[in-house]
């Protein structure tokens, strides 16, 4: 469904952000993206829609080679890859449902998008989807009215709305407390299996990577170094990511997480 090769992106300054990255996600298929900070984890996210280009390589999305194309098929493809924000990316004086909706911006002509003017059925789409995560009661509050998991959860919606192919998120715990941190990954999981819906979640915290993905595909200056299952992120694994730590506390942790949420 997507497929990278030999992805490489140097900067002006130099800089090698990513190194020749071969990767494949299949359809429905939810993966974590760990690592330090530099590894190129959200640079990787943006050379996929080429929020950023990448130097050399491909980015290829359900056939396309989203890397040779102009600025008008860009802008089509790109309706095609859903995107939530670590910070957010509201419009915080827009509401709620205003928010949402934007997310069908590239659906719809110039002079309804600028009046607002969004099809019947999209306006049902945002309905559902604020009442799946919880916010239907808040459609008409202002985004700067929210906390942050709820600002995440509207971010959530403005991203399916786009009925996305790929869905790309940047560090969405990010900002958040523990409890919101799992409910927001959970959620994002779950309705990614509803929809058969892909997705590269770039995450800092091991602990909610192992506990709620498929497959975990690990960074190291612009490098994979690492893709399997969570529950082969060993101590050895780890410290090839991340450097020496003790990451048998850290292992432990995340079982003892396991069995929780197992008997909640």
């Amino acid at each position: 469904m997507l497929k990278l090769e030999k992805l490489t992106k140097v900067y002006k300054t130099g800089d090698k952000a990513l190194s020749d990255v071969d990767l494949e996600v299949p359809q429905g298929q939810v993966i974590a993206l760990i690592g330090p900070s530099g590894a190129g984890k959200s640079t990787l996210i943006r050379c996929i829609n080429r929020l950023v280009d990448p130097t050399s390589g491909r980015v290829i999305l359900k056939g396309v080679d989203l890397t040779g194309l102009g600025a008008r098929r860009l802008r089509r493809e790109r309706r095609r890859m859903g995107m939530i924000f670590q910070e957010y990316a509201l419009v915080e004086r827009l509401t709620v449902m205003e928010n949402v909706l934007s997310g069908r911006l590239g659906y719809v002509g110039f002079l309804r998008s600028f009046f607002r003017k969004f099809p019947q059925s999209d306006i049902d789409e945002a309905f559902r989807l604020l009442d799946r995560v919880g916010l239907l009661h808040m459609a008409d509050k202002r985004a700067d009215e929210l906390s942050g998991g709820q600002r995440q959860r509207v971010g959530i919606c403005r991203a399916l709305i786009q009925d996305p192919a790929l869905l790309l998120v940047d560090e969405p715990t990010a900002s958040l407390d523990p409890k919101t941190s799992r409910e927001i990954m959970r959620l994002i999981v779950e309705m990614c299996r509803e929809r058969d819906l892909a997705a590269i979640i770039n995450i800092h915290d091991v602990n909610l990577a192992k506990m709620f993905v498929q497959r975990v595909v690990g960074l190291e200056s612009g490098r994979i170094i690492f893709d399997g299952a969570p529950e082969e992120l060993v101590p050895e694994v780890l410290t090839q990511i991340y450097g020496e730590e003790d990451w048998e506390a850290t292992i432990e942790t995340v079982d003892e997480d396991d069995d929780e949420e197992a008997d909640a």
